[in-house]
């Protein structure tokens, strides 16, 4: 059986930033007849639930793994160095696992896939992949947002 990674939010794990999850019967239906490896990210990383909003700054996932934006709470705490741990234990769970595809959380700064938030905490999108997903997608595995979040 084929193994897709999956953000652990959508599959019913409270994890996210507000303490949620996104789980739906949308998101079972898409990786049906795979087997699934739930991972976060953030919470592998080190991150508590719940946290505080984090936004990318000054750039997508791939400038963070750059080196030239980073990762910021809406207090100002930069927690860089916890989304880019994290995404290199998703890498690490996905290789060992043998998952060629992953299903993320769309809009996560770690997550995200074609369109992030921008960084003012405002609401606003731009395009751009979260830390996890660029790392990933860097390493030849297939990203895509999960759909009907």
């Amino acid at each position: 059986m084929e193994a897709i990674l999956v953000s652990a939010c959508l599959r019913g794990v409270p994890c996210r930033f507000d303490g949620q999850h996104k789980a739906s019967a949308e998101i079972a239906e898409a990786v049906t007849g795979r087997e699934v490896v739930s991972f976060c990210p953030e919470v592998a990383g080190g991150l508590a639930t719940p946290r505080r909003p984090a936004e990318l700054v000054g750039g997508d996932g791939n400038d963070v793994l750059d080196g030239t934006a980073r990762v910021v709470e809406d207090t100002g705490r930069d927690v860089t160095a916890e989304f880019v741990d994290g995404a290199r234990r998703a890498l690490a769970v996905a290789r060992h696992r043998g998952c060629t595809e992953a299903l993320l959380m769309p809009r996560s700064p770690s997550c995200g896939r074609g369109a992030v938030y921008d960084g003012s905490f405002a609401g606003e999108l731009v395009p751009g992949d979260g830390v996890t997903a660029a790392l990933l997608e860097r390493n030849g595995i297939t990203v895509r947002p999960a759909p009907g979040v």
